[in-house]
């Protein structure tokens, strides 16, 4: 088998989408590949339910606003992932002060200097102190009082600077929207953090590699957003660990990947994941990235699926098809998944 198939069977089976893995909660699963892409809500619920077992869209929402073992916030990339809620506060002393660093210049284009940053981040706690989960219409609203434009990008980014700053995090959803909270009410902390400085550099690395391995100190780097220089040394400080055996079936792993997974956006390099030929129609433009359909950690379509609750639509790449048979039944059973996925969530 050649080296790159070989990688890309390993990396399937780490991120628990070959292999035959699947994990048997939500809560597993990012305790196996630590965090899964949440800018659309939707797409985050899918990317759990491909790497799990009979999770149903309602247990997803029971894990992030009940039993809270799940958090939303900006983490690696400075981009909306959900995490371990155990992970959560020490990521946010890691990659907080990076995110806000790198974003003090587009406060500044925005007009919103310093003081006017500090006066929003009390007004923000005070009003989830006072009143409860807000969602981020709300609490543009609050904002408008210190002259903060309701419109545009102004709100959106004081208060993505009050979550970086630890002050506040994503809490429970609102008729299908997010809500904010406070992080200290909503994950009380519980003792010192388990990792901070460079031990939470390395801590972040070893987790990197165990989900997504295997791959270079220059993967590590594109996933996290932390500096080129920081990634080698915490990369050179993981001790080496055996390569996991390889695990594969008498049939394709099939998996439908929802828009934006790690899987597509964890590497430096897409060649292991996505034929070059076909980038184009996973990466159209606009910072879209499409739903893909993986066999084996090996992109060979596009599907999608009406929001109203209609059947998923798989389109193959060009040369690919018609489907082989087993790849044809891993699709079918696939789609069905998804339906029971949301369906069962009400039965």
């Amino acid at each position: 088998m050649a080296q790159g198939t070989t990688d890309r069977l390993l990396r399937a089976q780490a991120q628990a989408i070959g292999g035959g893995h699947r994990e048997p909660s939500a809560a597993a699963v990012l305790d196996r590949v630590l965090a899964v892409q949440a800018q659309d809500l939707t797409a985050a619920a899918l990317g759990l339910r491909v790497r799990a077992e009979g999770l149903t869209a309602d247990a997803v929402q029971r894990a992030t606003d009940t039993e809270r073992t799940l958090v939303r916030g900006w983490f690696m990339r400075g981009t909306l992932q959900y995490v371990p809620a155990a992970d959560a506060r020490w990521l946010l002393a890691l990659l907080g002060p990076v995110f806000l660093a790198l974003g003090a210049r587009r406060l500044r284009e925005l007009g919103l200097d310093e003081a006017l940053c500090k006066r929003a981040e009390k007004l923000i706690a005070d009003a989830l102190d006072g009143e409860g989960p807000l969602t981020r219409g709300q609490l543009t609203d609050r904002l408008t009082t210190l002259g903060v434009p309701p419109k545009g990008q102004a709100a959106f980014h004081l208060i993505r600077r009050a979550a970086l700053t630890g002050r506040i995090c994503h809490g429970p959803q609102r008729d299908g929207e997010a809500a904010f909270v406070l992080l200290d009410d909503w994950l009380p902390a519980t003792g010192p953090l388990p990792f901070t400085g460079e031990a939470a550099e390395i801590e972040l690395a070893r987790r990197y590699r165990a989900a997504h391995g295997p791959a270079t100190a220059a993967d590590f780097a594109h996933w996290s957003g932390l500096k080129t220089g920081t990634c080698k040394r915490a990369w050179a400080a993981v001790p080496d660990s055996p390569q996991p055996a390889l695990e594969s079936g008498d049939e394709p792993d099939v998996r439908l990947l929802p828009a934006y997974d790690n899987y597509l956006v964890g590497y430096r390099s897409r060649e292991l994941s996505v034929p070059a030929e076909h980038e184009r129609l996973v990466w159209p433009g606009g910072g879209q990235i499409r739903a893909t359909v993986m066999v084996d950690g090996l992109a060979v379509g596009t599907w999608s699926r009406d929001r109203r609750g209609g059947a998923v639509t798989v389109e193959p790449f060009p040369g690919n098809a018609p489907w082989d048979p087993a790849v044809a039944a891993g699709i079918a059973r696939e789609s069905a998944d998804i339906t029971r996925f949301y369906t069962a969530s009400h039965a």
